[in-house]
């Protein structure tokens, strides 16, 4: 694929990340603007296309080098941690998925909400979520993000705006049509991105979310996060129509290169200011994951070894910021050598707090089963006490 094209621009950006750290601010990095054209061009139904010059700065490109190698050594470290009996349950790995997280951070806010489906651990880190919460959780300590109790399907962190992390395929859309309804009713110009899978996109309860939500131009937009493989069945197998941008019909939609975490953030940021105006809008990243479906599935007896190394090769989004950081002389290869070397060691530090945070006390498993104050306080309590709260 064509490198994408660099020059000088008059607006800047500055970077947001929350997963910056001082260590590699001695690379010759600033804020001064700059565009890059993505390489391929984005692909509109019943809208304009936003451009493919994007604004950014090299201190952002650092960054989004730095955010995505981090998450790629996270979901590399849990599968071995898996392996080795550590994680047990489910566990559904993102590598191959990062400039979709990364590239979304950058072009929204963390008052506008996501919510998504178990592939989770990258969007959790992206919205402010710790290396410690994450490993913590995955391994069911109570220093994890849910306490232990959900594991890989059930991140969450509300105060950021990050709303899971379900398990059931496809519910979490509805729920992200909700909380676009409650954006709209509080007018505070913000809106929903709510994420699903190719293998979702058939899901009946999609289409009506989709509905309701363009009847009363909610700000959601509806994110298929197309990898091609829905478990271990190929898109064409499973959609008539594997066009997921164009499926809402009467919805706008953009189809975008998932691997390019500018044309996302550029994307994300055109989404953005599209439904605080007009309603819902669909966006498809054409994206890959590198893994199975989940820890379960070797993940290359529907697909070829060749196939995903032809991906790694033309289309990882890391080596696409690498190239750019060499090529522009923004980075030298040895500094970007020590910040995922850096990346390891903070990877290896938390699964070794995780390693130590305790295991939730039995009488957990009776916490948070019901909301106080709706007649029964904990399943399992004192049948007297029970009897006299039901009405």
């Amino acid at each position: 694929m064509a490198m994408s094209r660099l020059s000088q621009r008059s607006i800047g950006w500055r970077s947001r990340s929350t997963l910056l750290r001082p260590f590699w601010r001695a690379i010759s990095t600033s804020d001064a603007p700059l565009t890059i054209e993505t390489s391929v061009p984005f692909t509109a139904h019943n809208c304009e296309a936003p451009s493919r010059a994007v604004e950014t700065s090299s201190s952002e490109l650092v960054t989004f080098f730095r955010d995505m190698a981090l998450m790629r050594r996270m979901e590399i470290a849990a599968d071995s941690l898996y392996k080795a009996k550590l994680i047990r349950g489910f566990c559904h790995l993102y590598d191959g998925q990062e400039a979709v997280a990364v590239g979304m951070e950058a072009g929204i806010t963390k008052r506008d909400c996501i919510i998504t489906a178990y592939r989770d651990h990258c969007t959790f880190v992206g919205r402010g979520g710790t290396l410690l919460e994450v490993f913590a959780e995955l391994m069911g300590r109570k220093h994890g993000c849910s306490k232990g109790k959900g594991g890989s399907m059930h991140f969450y962190k509300k105060e950021s705006g990050f709303y899971g992390g379900h398990g059931i395929v496809g519910a979490q859309v509805p729920l992200g049509c909700g909380l676009a309804f409650a954006q709209k009713y509080s007018k505070d110009e913000t809106v929903t991105f709510a994420l699903y899978g190719d293998g979702a996109a058939n899901q009946g309860q999609l289409f009506e979310a989709l509905n309701i939500a363009a009847l009363w131009d909610l700000p959601a937009i509806l994110v298929c996060e197309n990898n091609h493989y829905g478990m271990g069945t190929a898109e064409w197998r499973a959609a008539k129509s594997p066009a997921y941008y164009k499926r809402g019909d009467y919805v706008p939609g953009l189809k975008v290169d998932g691997m390019d975490v500018l044309a996302v953030k550029q994307a994300c940021r055109f989404a953005k200011e599209h439904a605080l105006k007009n309603g819902p809008l669909i966006l498809e990243m054409d994206t890959y994951r590198y893994h199975g479906h989940s820890m379960s599935d070797p993940g290359s007896t529907y697909r070829t070894r060749d196939e995903i190394s032809g991906v790694r090769q033309e289309r990882d989004p890391i080596e696409r910021v690498r190239k750019l950081l060499l090529s522009h002389d923004i980075a030298a290869e040895k500094e970007l050598k020590d910040i995922e070397k850096q990346v390891r060691k903070e990877v290896d530090d938390a699964i070794a707090k995780a390693k130590e945070s305790p295991m939730p006390e039995p009488s957990d498993l009776f916490s948070n089963v019901y909301v106080k104050g709706f007649g029964i306080e904990v399943f399992g309590a004192d049948r007297k006490e029970v009897r006299g709260t039901l009405p």
